[in-house]
C-alpha cells in the first residue's frame, strides 16, 4: 500500500453532493385532532370518526420549533393516530386559529400568555354572593372576549342568596347576554346557551364553575371547593384547563379559577370596534382621540348630548376602557 493510500484512509468523508430538497412533506391527508388536554409535553387530542371519536396521545414534532400548541388547537397528526394503548402520534401542524384568548400576568407585562384557541364563547361565571362579585374582573373578562372576537355570556350563580338584577343592570347597556342559576336549580337555560358552541368557563375561585360543569356533564367529576368565610375567597380546585364534550353537542372548556387577568396585550384603540354603533360615531372623533371621559372633542360626548347615543352605553364602554389600566 502506497503512502498516498495510507493517508486516504484517514481523510474526512466528503460531503454529499446531492442538493437538499426544498420540498416539505404534505400532511393534507393526516388525521386532524382537537387538543383537549396538555400535560408535561404530552397532548391528548380528540379525533372525530364515523359514529363517534377517539382520544389520541401525541407529542409536538421537532419541526414546529418554538410554535406553541395549546388547548383548543386544531392539529394534524402524523404517525400512529389509532389511539391504541402505548401509541404516540406526532403533532406536525397547527391549523390556523379562528380565535385566541390571551392573558398577561399584569398590565405591565409584555408577554402574552395564550390560554385557549378556537373557542367562540366566553362564559363569565359570577356569584352574586359568597364571594361578592368583582365588577372590575368581569370588565376585564369582557375586554378579553371582545379582543379575541368571542361572544361573552354572563352566567350568574347562587341567585338564591341575593338578587341578581343590580349586577345585571350594570351590563345591560353593553348588550351582554346572561343566564341565572341557583344551587340545585335547573340548568336548562345554560345548556341552551352552550349547545353546539365551544365555550370557555372563566371566573374567580369559588364562584361555582366546577359545580356547573358537574351539573351539565354527568360524570365530569370536577373537584368542588368552599369559600373561606374570613377572606371571602374561594380555593383553587381546578388546576388545569380541560375540554369536555357536551352531551347534546358542543364543547365546554373548564379553566382554573383566577384572581387577576392582565390585559397588556389589548390595544385600547381597538376596543371600540367591538361596538359597531359607537365605532361609527367615533369615526368623527379628532385624530388620536382616546374616547375616554376626559378626551377633548370626543364625538361620543356630542352624540350623547344630541340624543344620538345612549349615555349608559357610552359610560359602560368607557368603564371597559378604564379597566384596561386599573384593577
Amino acid at each position: 500500500m502506497s503512502r498516498y493510500d495510507e493517508e486516504a484512509r484517514f481523510e474526512r468523508p466528503k460531503r454529499r453532493t446531492r442538493p437538499r430538497t426544498k420540498d416539505r412533506p404534505s400532511y393534507d391527508d393526516a388525521a386532524e385532532g382537537f387538543v383537549i388536554t396538555r400535560d408535561r409535553g404530552r397532548y391528548t387530542c380528540w379525533v372525530d370518526t364515523t359514529g363517534g371519536g377517539r382520544e389520541v396521545t401525541a407529542m409536538k414534532a421537532r419541526q414546529l420549533g418554538r410554535k406553541g400548541v395549546i388547548v383548543g388547537d386544531r392539529v394534524r397528526l402524523d404517525g400512529d393516530a389509532s389511539g391504541a394503548e402505548g401509541t404516540l402520534a406526532r403533532i406536525v401542524e397547527v391549523v390556523p386559529r379562528k380565535t385566541l384568548l390571551l392573558r398577561s400576568a399584569d398590565d405591565d407585562d409584555p408577554i402574552e400568555r395564550p390560554l385557549v384557541a378556537n373557542a367562540d364563547q366566553l362564559v363569565i361565571v359570577v356569584a352574586v354572593a359568597n364571594p361578592e362579585p368583582r365588577t372590575g374582573l368581569i370588565d376585564r373578562f369582557l375586554v378579553a372576549a371582545y379582543d379575541a372576537g368571542m361572544r361573552p355570556l354572563l352566567c350568574l350563580t347562587k341567585t338564591d342568596l341575593a338578587d341578581p338584577d343590580p349586577l345585571l343592570s350594570i351590563y345591560r347597556p353593553l348588550g351582554v347576554e346572561s343566564v341565572a342559576t341557583r344551587q340545585g336549580g335547573d340548568l336548562a337555560g345554560l345548556r341552551e346557551q352552550l349547545h353546539d358552541r365551544t365555550s370557555v368557563l372563566v371566573g374567580h375561585s369559588g364562584v361555582g364553575k366546577s359545580t356547573l360543569v358537574n351539573g351539565i356533564i354527568p360524570g365530569a367529576g370536577r373537584a368542588t371547593g368552599i369559600v373561606n368565610e374570613v377572606t371571602g375567597r374561594g380555593r383553587h380546585t381546578s388546576t388545569n384547563t380541560v375540554v369536555l364534550r357536551l352531551p347534546d353537542g358542543g364543547w365546554l372548556i373548564d379553566t382554573p379559577g383566577i384572581r387577576s387577568f392582565g390585559l397588556a396585550h389589548v390595544d385600547p384603540d381597538q376596543l371600540i370596534h367591538a361596538f359597531p354603533d359607537l365605532a361609527e360615531i367615533a369615526a368623527d372623533c379628532p385624530r388620536g382621540c382616546t374616547h375616554t371621559e376626559d378626551a377633548p372633542d370626543c364625538a361620543l360626548d356630542e352624540a350623547v348630548a344630541d340624543g344620538c347615543a345612549d349615555a349608559d352605553r357610552v359610560a359602560s364602554f368607557r368603564r371597559l376602557l378604564a379597566s384596561r389600566t386599573t384593577t
